[in-house]
């Protein structure tokens, strides 16, 4: 796993999220960690194939989400992920991982992603815990969005 991978995604996430949601967001430590879907948690899911070969796959807790999917929607407070809800973080993970690809694409990698898959359950997902680039992105009043780079 090399660093530079999980750089673009972090640029992307930041720029994204300061658009969509008006917030500065600020980088946690980076560090590897075995990724497990843990329930009460958001996962978006994006495949890359190219170049790069892997997924990466963003982390909210469901609290963090609402609130994120309330910023996204101009401060109209949300109560719960319903299909309209699930609509905007799948569109967060598109437009952080389309971006992305982008930067990668300028560093001379020649990537393709995948849509993103909104995962609600860890258990009904099948995924099988791996070991990933990991770091958060902390953002004010809204809490933490973890970017899991898995590259094979």
């Amino acid at each position: 796993m090399k660093a530079e991978y999980i750089n673009p995604f972090l640029e992307s996430a930041s720029l994204v999220i300061e658009q969509v949601a008006n917030v500065r967001p600020t980088a946690g430590e980076l560090s590897v960690k075995t990724v497990k879907l843990a329930e009460k948690y958001i996962w978006i899911q994006i495949g890359m194939t190219g170049q790069v070969e892997g997924d990466v796959v963003f982390g909210l807790h469901e609290a963090v989400a609402i609130k994120m999917i309330s910023a996204m929607m101009g401060g109209f407070v949300v109560t719960e992920i319903d299909e309209i809800g699930q609509s905007a973080i799948s569109e967060l993970g598109n437009m952080i991982s389309g971006n992305a690809s982008t930067i990668l694409y300028n560093q001379g990698f020649r990537v393709d992603i995948t849509p993103p898959k909104v995962i609600h359950s860890a258990e009904a997902a099948g995924f099988v815990p791996k070991q990933a680039l990991t770091i958060p992105l902390i953002m004010e009043n809204i809490g933490e969005l973890d970017i899991q780079v898995l590259i094979t």
